[in-house]
């Protein structure tokens, strides 16, 4: 599949309905595009600590998903179909500080069904979304759409192939990066490790949100080794999964600086 084009940020002058009716046909093709996946639902999704409540369409087949990964030559299981807490927490974060993001060049790692996303455009961030999933660019771009009513850039991105990905696609830095539960298996600790290195411009952020997986424990480890900084805080829902507020999951939110030149 392919994500269809982004609604420009500038919108063509003209009568509401004009715009209404892009809008609408930019839902239509995001739709179509989604078609293959199967039915969505939507779900309501409370930010913690905030009154900001979002509706967020996700897939209803997951078990659908799964067998489709199976002919992935990554063998990418279909994490970003859920409503993880982590991308929860960090658009709380966003909804409740602003300034993290307004005016600023945004880059998201791993943008999922597009929670994190919707909190940084309400805050104006100029955010381009990045995920190895073309179903979750499209479902962000439909989110996103439907609540903000812009959608970001978006980029079908493999950060396992960081050659590739550094010189053919994420080109130059960015003072804010953005991740939210990114590191489920160890073998993205160093691949992330190299981008996040390349792309956080200087004195820049790193904002990465996680419940506690040990590949993320280790990444935190390599990453302060290379001399960034790390402040964190915790979240602790409530989480739009019942299971995981009786888990009591919580969520650390790193801030991670590079300070150094």
């Amino acid at each position: 599949m392919s994500v269809p084009p982004q609604i420009p940020r500038t919108l063509p002058t003209g009568s509401e309905a004009n715009i209404s009716g892009l809008l609408a046909s930019r839902r239509s093709e995001l739709l179509a595009a989604l078609a293959p996946i199967g039915p969505l639902r939507a779900d309501r999704v409370d930010l913690p600590g905030t009154t900001q409540s979002l509706t967020i369409s996700r897939p209803v087949d997951y078990d659908r998903l799964i067998d489709d990964a199976a002919a992935d030559p990554e063998q990418n299981l279909p994490y970003w179909a859920e409503l993880w807490p982590s991308g929860v927490a960090l658009a709380a974060k966003i909804v409740r500080d602003p300034a993290i993001v307004q005016g600023r060049r945004v880059l998201e790692l791993g943008c999922g069904l597009g929670v994190t996303a919707v909190a940084a455009l309400i805050a104006g961030a100029d955010l381009l979304v990045t995920d190895y999933s073309l179903e979750a660019l499209a479902l962000c771009s439909l989110n996103t759409l439907d609540l903000v009513e812009i959608q970001p850039q978006t980029l079908r991105v493999n950060w396992r192939d960081t050659v590739t990905t550094m010189r053919g696609t994420v080109e130059g830095t960015f003072p804010v990066v953005l991740a939210a539960d990114v590191l489920y298996e160890s073998r993205d600790v160093e691949p992330l490790l190299s981008l996040v290195e390349r792309a956080v411009a200087p004195c820049g952020e790193l904002w990465l949100a996680e419940p506690g997986r040990p590949p993320a424990a280790r990444f935190l480890q390599l990453i302060g080794a290379c001399g960034w900084t790390d402040e964190s805080e915790e979240c602790s829902g409530p989480w739009p999964d019942p299971d995981d507020n009786r888990k009591g999951v919580v969520v650390a939110i790193h801030r991670l600086r590079r300070d150094r030149d």
